[in-house]
């Protein structure tokens, strides 16, 4: 017989037990208008990044595996006619949604947040007969929220850590979402938190080494989520104390360097879903900075690509880790994830294109002698007035060019897709356009518009069919 998810009375004040009465008791009517268009436009864009994503290298490989394991049809791997067994659905659709590295991030908590969140919601909802267009989007917001919350209130960075939170934090935000999708109470939401974690994972290494795995990490956390929702409902005990447990995840994961307070203030009256940021370049977010300094750069008069010398880029401390080294393939990188990963590489793109776009980031792409030599002129350096000003944020860039004409520089703080300089609708649908024409694939020419029109109408439909057929080309 299988234990039953009754808690002791000290799981009361694990933040896993208070996380899953605000999910589980999550409503859209009671939702802000705002929070309910942040969730929306992060389902627009993550769907966007998906399309782009089914062409990836390496989603093809884990899409055929998937369809050769076979199982029951229960949920579709988008961009194709596949169904197959829910949590499988989930990994696929969480790898093609991050492949291009086009996905939100959230610049405070340094993660992306919609890549496994909105996979494994989806994913739910064709689970779960009952589940409504507006419990898709209740359990967006559960998600989106504490993917978010467990960033910012997280005081070591992913540096230090040694693992990324996009799909460490990822396991916890698709269980919340799934579980709230698939209508679960409060006590086997924390119980499918509590099955989360025994799985949780993500390394940065991927990152250092340009791993292909990196962009499947996010699908493993969507995959989990499913496996953790379904095992809760039949009664698997998972651990009582996932977070504030003597081994949770705050003491072996976070080194205790979580600000508790800041995790619990203002849940349900404040929600940091609305600080994401939107991409509208597909690489890293840590070189978007540099990219659109560099871009104002080659506006500057008298700028000329062709005879510049040499760049240096200044940033803090973990860009510089992140983007920036190893120096070598950074400058020079070999396979698509080192060059979503290099400063050097997408600054030399934006400096000799005019512009940083899916095609740079291809086999081809990757190889122009023009942009690689550029690159191999191009370094990054730790500056310690952003250091000291920005530490685990995402940092601001300050490009300085040497031509043979003249000295050029240029500093962004905030650059696009962040709340302080947003994307618009037309950047949203020309974002869309570009990753439809990246899939391959026969899109209708209105898939926008349609797609707009449908998440809006998200509240009031009685299920999720509608949207997942227009992800069926």
């Amino acid at each position: 017989m299988l234990d039953t998810v009754a808690r002791p009375q000290q799981s009361d004040t694990d933040f896993g037990s208070e996380y899953a009465a605000f999910a589980a008791a999550l409503r859209v009517q009671d939702l802000p208008g705002a929070v309910l268009d942040a969730a929306r436009e992060n389902l627009f864009d993550t769907l966007s990044c998906a399309i782009a994503g089914s062409s990836a290298h390496g989603v093809d490989a884990v899409r055929d595996l998937v369809e050769e394991w076979a199982g029951r049809p229960e949920a579709s791997i988008l961009c194709s006619a596949s169904r197959v067994p829910a949590h499988h659905a989930a990994w696929v659709n969480g790898m093609m949604s991050h492949a291009r590295d086009y996905d939100d991030t959230h610049d405070a908590a340094v993660l992306h947040a919609g890549v496994s969140v909105v996979p494994a919601a989806l994913a739910a909802s064709q689970l779960a007969p009952k589940a409504s267009g507006a419990d898709l989007l209740a359990g967006i917001v559960a998600g989106l929220e504490l993917i978010c919350r467990l960033g910012v209130s997280t005081r070591v960075s992913i540096i230090e850590s040694g693992f990324m939170y996009t799909s460490l934090f990822g396991y916890f935000a698709a269980t919340a979402a799934a579980a709230r999708v698939m209508g679960l109470d409060a006590a086997q939401t924390a119980n499918a938190l509590g099955i989360a974690y025994s799985q949780a994972a993500g390394t940065h290494q991927v990152t250092r080494d340009g791993a292909g795995t990196k962009r499947m990490q996010p699908g493993f956390a969507a995959k989990a989520a499913l496996i953790s929702v379904q095992m809760s409902q039949r009664g698997v005990q998972g651990v009582f104390r996932t977070f504030d447990g003597v081994d949770g995840l705050f003491r072996s994961y976070l080194h205790d360097r979580v600000d508790t307070e800041r995790l619990r203030q203002g849940l349900g009256q404040s929600y940091d879903m609305q600080g994401l940021s939107y991409k509208p370049y597909p690489c890293c977010r840590f070189n978007h900075p540099a990219i659109e300094a560099a871009l104002q750069i080659r506006q500057q008069p008298g700028f000329d690509p062709k005879r510049v010398r040499s760049a240096v880029v200044g940033m803090t401390h973990d860009a510089h880790q992140a983007v920036c080294t190893p120096e070598d393939i950074r400058r020079a990188p070999k396979t698509i994830v080192q060059a979503q990963f290099s400063i050097p590489y997408t600054v030399a793109c934006a400096l000799i294109d005019g512009e940083v776009a899916i095609r740079h980031f291809t086999e081809d792409g990757i190889r122009r002698p023009e942009v690689l030599a550029l690159a191999a002129r191009i370094k990054g350096v730790v500056n310690p007035e952003i250091e000291r000003e920005w530490s685990r944020n995402i940092s601001p860039a300050i490009v300085s060019v040497e031509t043979e004409d003249g000295a050029f520089e240029h500093r962004i703080d905030y650059p696009k897709g962040h709340p302080k300089s947003h994307m618009t609708a037309a950047d949203f649908d020309t974002k869309l356009v570009g990753c439809m024409a990246a899939s391959g694939l026969a899109w209708p020419t209105d898939l926008p518009a349609q797609l707009h029109e449908t998440i809006d109408g998200l509240i009031e439909a009685p299920d999720t069919r509608a949207l997942i057929n227009l992800l069926t080309p």
